[in-house]
């Protein structure tokens, strides 16, 4: 018997072919093959070999990157009933469910095409994501992170993986080398993958902004996040044919205190636009409160503040254009505004 005969009545036609190559030892089963006859083709120098407990490819060498990944999805699925793993639907015939498992960490990241994350063959491990009740043991090259509440996968070429930001945080909470880890944040940013506040979100869940070499990659990380926000701002500005304002400026009253920094401010219409660079550590709410304050005094000296999030900037900036563009044409049915005094920033 060789991988390419039908094992069964039950032919193999519905699996993609990496599913062909790599399978449970209940599939098999399920397609005629008995328990006596997978151990005969797994013995030593035989044509199957047990790739992980339980999962068994359908032929020698060594296994590709990809029978290395769906090997441990099989590997780590929640079997629903024993002996029997996840199977095809009829809605998606040509790859199993991979039921409460996703490939997460460093492999994820390289899924996801981050390019300072090795190539998915050199890695000693896969980090697979699973609920925490679940009772099963990291083995081979397959490692088994648990946690509280899955988040939705994100699917990657057939695979079920798990979204930027915590592949990011269960990257990081493996690396002890600073350069590293700053690397993998700064291309989350500049690749466009996610913004800085989700990372800092899912840094902040994990505990990890303890550790002074993730602290300081989060700074230059968030620096980063403005650098691009600022950029995105301007060319909004530019490309939406909004008339030019100051920008990056600090109010005062004259003579009095001072009143905060603006991102941009048309001085003519009282019109401000800052940037909401908020990212959700430990000090959330009292920022928001520094934000809101800031906010509701400049409004009542008659300042209109626009609150643009990097997101929106990213995925809808003609909408946020058109929000400042109507603030700028409200200016002349309002009463004029306190005079302050704009200096840059």
């Amino acid at each position: 018997m060789t991988h390419n005969t039908p094992l069964s009545p039950r032919p193999l036609r519905h699996l993609s072919d990496v599913h062909r190559r790599v399978l449970t030892t209940a599939q098999l089963r399920s397609h005629g093959v008995p328990a006596t006859e997978i151990a005969e083709q797994c013995r030593p120098g035989g044509p199957w070999q047990q790739l992980l407990p339980g999962v068994v490819m359908l032929h020698p060498g060594p296994p590709t990157s990809e029978e290395r990944l769906h090997g441990a999805l099989l590997f780590a699925a929640r079997e629903p009933a024993p002996g029997v793993p996840a199977q095809p639907t009829p809605d998606s015939p040509h790859r199993p469910v991979y039921a409460d498992t996703m490939i997460t960490g460093l492999a994820a990241l390289t899924l996801h095409g981050f390019s300072a994350t090795p190539p998915l063959l050199s890695l000693d491990h896969i980090d697979v994501l699973v609920p925490r009740m679940r009772r099963l043991r990291s083995t081979s090259y397959v490692r088994v992170l648990r946690t509280p509440a899955l988040p939705a996968p994100e699917p990657v070429t057939g695979l079920p993986v798990a979204p930027v930001p915590r592949a990011l945080a269960d990257a990081v909470a493996d690396l002890t080398d600073a350069d590293s880890v700053r690397r993998l944040l700064t291309e989350a940013v500049r690749g466009r993958h996610c913004e800085p506040a989700a990372v800092v979100r899912e840094l902040t869940r994990a505990k990890l902004l303890s550790r002074p070499h993730v602290a300081d990659a989060v700074d230059s990380l968030v620096a980063e996040g403005r650098a691009i926000a600022e950029d995105r701002l301007y060319r909004m500005v530019q490309e939406h044919g909004l008339p030019d304002p100051v920008w990056n400026v600090d109010l005062r009253l004259p003579g009095g205190p001072h009143l905060g920094g603006l991102d941009a401010y048309w001085p003519e219409q009282a019109v401000a636009v800052e940037l909401d660079m908020r990212a959700p550590r430990q000090d959330e709410d009292a920022l928001w409160s520094e934000y809101a304050r800031k906010r509701e005094h400049l409004e009542r000296l008659g300042i209109t503040v626009v609150h643009v999030t990097p997101r929106k900037l990213r995925e809808s900036a003609e909408q946020q254009a058109a929000v400042i563009r109507t603030a700028l044409m409200a200016a002349n049915d309002r009463d004029p505004a306190a005079y302050v005094v704009v200096l840059p920033r």
